[in-house]
């Protein structure tokens, strides 16, 4: 008999996402001080398509970003956690302002300061250039990179793999 995985698909309701290296392909350019990076236009629709079907959006960063706030205010994501040095104890509090268990909750990251967050939800997504423990401890690998789709992927795989994508998609074919 197959073993039964840790996570119903269908119980998800917040993505919680990880920024550089996720959101972003982990470049940033500094010039004369400013900091500039750069954000999938797929990601930004599959968010938004993500929002359509009620459900929730978290960014959980290790540093604080302007151009993420921005996308995110951009995006109208709610929940932006900066300057988490150590995310699982930031995620834990997070789940519990929103009344949220964490196996009602998908993570994506990239590198070892993802790993206990990744642990603790119940659908953990490496991106497909995450680091090797990172990958190691997914439930899903991303075939597309941080910043170039990969969280567009992650949303489309739970969407259709949970009967949402159909509704979603009469927006588009009618």
């Amino acid at each position: 008999m197959a073993e039964q995985p840790k996570f119903n698909l269908s119980d998800i309701e917040l993505l919680t996402l990880d920024v550089d290296g996720v959101l972003t392909n982990g470049s940033l350019t500094i010039n004369n001080g400013s900091e500039t990076q750069s954000f999938s236009m797929l990601d930004g629709h599959g968010i938004r398509l993500w929002q359509r079907a009620g459900l929730k959006v978290a960014l959980l960063s290790g540093r604080t970003s302007l151009p993420a706030r921005h996308r995110a205010e951009q995006l109208q994501i709610k929940y932006i956690l900066e300057e988490c040095h150590y995310k699982l104890p930031a995620l834990k509090q997070l789940l519990e302002q929103i009344g949220l268990s964490q196996e009602k909750v998908a993570y994506v990251g990239d590198d070892l300061p993802d790993l206990p967050a990744m642990r603790y939800v119940g659908f953990a997504v490496a991106v497909a250039n995450a680091v090797d423990e990172v990958k190691q401890c997914a439930d899903y690998v991303t075939t597309r990179p941080g910043g170039r789709g990969a969280v567009r992927e992650v949303i489309e795989h739970i969407l259709k793999n949970t009967g949402r994508w159909e509704e979603l998609m009469k927006r588009y074919l009618s």
